[in-house]
């Protein structure tokens, strides 16, 4: 696995880098060899000291923060961090492969109107394959986000997996 490490306006000394490359190096026995690890790490006021870590794996992205008071502290918890997601990632992978696919019913809401007020200010595109709803809620949480916009692999049209309130996920499909 390819480690690069970059700091943010700041200086990664050779020490820091050694030991987070050496630390994220780990994370390979979740990952396939060619995957790319991306750690930008950046001091906030003097006292914040944060690392962000994308890894890209076979065209899924895993993405995670930390920040503490010390950097070789917020390099641990951010291993830690994502370890936690792969193990998990891995695990659901393995226990989809062993029972068979089930399908309910999804929950159908409507989007939200939009106001007239808010204006576009950044864009962003992104490789989308098309997958099932249950690899979508995956992906979400491996990024860590509250949505998830995907090609629905059965239906053919865009879909998106959200977190509810409750904790659960809901689905928005298209209506034809």
């Amino acid at each position: 696995m390819q480690v690069v490490v970059s700091g943010r306006q700041m200086e990664v000394t050779d020490a820091l880098r050694q030991y987070a490359t050496e630390k994220f190096q780990k994370l390979e026995r979740y990952l396939e060899a060619s995957a790319e690890a991306v750690i930008m790490m950046s001091v906030v006021k003097k006292i914040h000291h944060v690392a962000e870590a994308s890894i890209k794996s076979n065209g899924t992205l895993i993405q995670a923060s930390q920040e503490t008071e010390e950097m070789y502290s917020t390099v641990d918890l951010l291993y830690d961090k994502l370890e936690r997601r792969l193990r998990r990632y891995k695990e659901k992978l393995l226990d989809q492969k062993h029972r068979t696919a089930k399908s309910g019913p999804a929950e159908s809401l409507a989007a939200p109107a939009e106001e007239a007020g808010p204006r576009l200010i950044r864009t962003k595109s992104f490789e989308m394959k098309p997958m099932l709803p249950d690899e979508a809620v995956m992906q979400m949480e491996l990024l860590d986000k509250d949505f998830f916009v995907f090609p629905n692999a059965e239906t053919g049209r865009i879909s998106v997996i959200y977190r509810r309130k409750d904790g659960n996920v809901g689905l928005i499909e298209p209506s034809r």
